[in-house]
């Protein structure tokens, strides 16, 4: 079973430019670290997949597997685990995060 996760968020990261492991959906995010996430990609404008890791005690046990990181949100970007809340927060903040976008060629609302 560990592998098909494994497998899962593999595909997840390797075909979703910009994939989100959040509690909760975009839409209706379920816990306020994913909430702040959400908002900065939106505000942003970047187009991103999310995964409701409560719908799955498998994948939400298994991202954090899989990036060693004890927390979700999680964010990866062109299949690069950048961080959870407070990393994605601090490169909003310092403008780091959206210059990462445009290196990584992911169209932002102000390019």
């Amino acid at each position: 079973m560990a592998d098909t996760i494994t497998q899962r968020i593999q595909n997840d990261i390797d075909t979703n430019p910009v994939m989100l492991y959040m509690k909760g959906t975009a839409q209706f995010p379920q816990c306020g670290f994913s909430a702040k996430v959400v908002k900065i990609l939106n505000h942003l404008g970047v187009p991103f997949q999310a995964a409701n890791v409560l719908e799955d005690a498998e994948l939400r046990q298994g991202v954090k597997d899989f990036t060693n990181w004890p927390t979700v949100p999680q964010l990866y970007v062109k299949g690069e685990f950048i961080g959870g809340c407070d990393i994605v927060s601090e490169m909003f903040q310092t403008g780091e995060l959206e210059k990462l976008f445009v290196e990584k060629g992911i169209v932002t609302a102000s390019a």
